[in-house]
């Protein structure tokens, strides 16, 4: 089949390079326009725009694609028998939805209904989903409202960030294409209701629709007086941009635990450890000498214990948080020894509050 590819980030990387790997006639891609990024505002393309260049591809960067009816006419005479989009970043006309004959396909990063939008893996890692997947949908002028060809389930794991959920929804997007595009084909041309019918998609449901809307830079910053679990979903969906403050600094957290019982199962071999410690009831911890404080007493945000060649456990609004990698502004991201030394980490330590980080006694 003759392709014209569109997307921008480095999600959409494996469906390009699984679209040529089948064999697929790539006639080119279209990405969003190159942007300026870092402290010297140097423009920088696109990761799907720098792999089509590397393939040999022609690149089309519109700024409005819905506002361009150059472009639009520019590829419509390219004369591509299907449009597959994921992750583009723009919403695609009806002009353009009209164009190829066999209709436009979208890989979504969710399971649809559920986190229509721009950030469905965030959003389904902040949320506490246990699973989420791809669904391969046909394109109408809606967000993310088209009836779904296919689709694909996969767990969450408890300390899986929002990087590596997005790798394995990436080639299974990627995978789920390719298994797509035989059947579409087959089902030719005609009008769009004839294809659609003759594929069996499936409507989505107006039941239990929500939105990924997208993320701004208030979403990112730690309030220590929310449960462990909801500040660790925080700093895995956002990874790597969830910060607190450590004195002046901001100090970003990059890989956490919640310390919560019913959850030592999922917790690595330290975390289970700690989440033993700091759940015991309120008479066991007062005969105990160590740990020095308990979850319940100390202030959220309060380094309850530093755990050599570990991280951090620090108190929250519920159970306490083990901070197992962060990144300490000015610093690299380091993790158990090394943190604790690079912060010159001790118990009674305070996060989350302008000024030195000393003892909050």
């Amino acid at each position: 089949m003759k392709i014209l590819f569109w997307g921008t980030p480095a999600y959409a990387l494996a469906s390009l390079d699984a679209l040529v790997a089948a064999g697929h006639q790539l006639l080119g891609v279209v990405s969003q326009p190159d942007r300026r990024r870092g402290r010297g505002g140097a423009l920088v393309p696109s990761a799907v725009k720098t792999r089509a260049l590397e393939l040999g591809l022609p690149v089309f960067t519109p700024q409005r694609i819905r506002r361009d009816a150059a472009m639009q006419a520019q590829l419509g005479a390219l004369g591509a028998d299907i449009y597959v989009v994921v992750a583009f970043g723009q919403i695609l006309p009806p002009e353009v939805l009209a164009q190829p004959p066999l209709g436009c396909w979208n890989g979504h990063g969710s399971l649809l209904p559920r986190w229509r939008g721009a950030a469905p893996i965030q959003w389904a890692l902040l949320a506490g989903d246990r699973s989420t997947g791809v669904g391969i949908m046909a394109m109408e002028e809606g967000l993310d409202t088209g009836p779904v060809l296919l689709e694909r389930r996969l767990e969450i794991g408890l300390l899986e960030n929002a990087e590596q959920l997005a790798q394995r929804l990436a080639q299974l997007t990627g995978e789920l294409l390719v298994e797509a595009l035989p059947g579409i084909e087959a089902a030719g041309v005609g009008t769009q209701q004839q294809r659609l019918s003759s594929l069996n998609l499936l409507p989505q449901s107006q039941a239990g629709v929500s939105y990924a809307r997208l993320l701004t830079r208030d979403d990112l910053r730690i309030d220590w007086q929310q449960s462990a679990l909801t500040i660790h979903r925080q700093v895995m969906g956002l990874y790597p941009g969830a910060w607190t403050s450590w004195g002046q600094r901001r100090l970003q957290l990059l890989a956490t635990e919640p310390l919560v019982q019913r959850l030592a199962d999922q917790l690595s071999p330290e975390g289970a450890a700690a989440a033993a410690r700091w759940s015991l009831s309120e008479s066991q911890q007062q005969t105990r000498i160590e740990p020095p404080a308990s979850a319940g007493i100390a202030a959220a945000g309060q380094v309850l214990e530093v755990i050599a060649g570990v991280g951090l456990v620090v108190a929250t609004g519920g159970c306490p948080l083990l901070i197992r990698t962060a990144k300490l502004e000015g610093r690299s991201a380091t993790t158990g020894s090394t943190l604790i030394q690079q912060c010159g980490a001790v118990a009674g330590n305070q996060l989350g509050q302008q000024g030195p980080a000393v003892s909050a006694t």
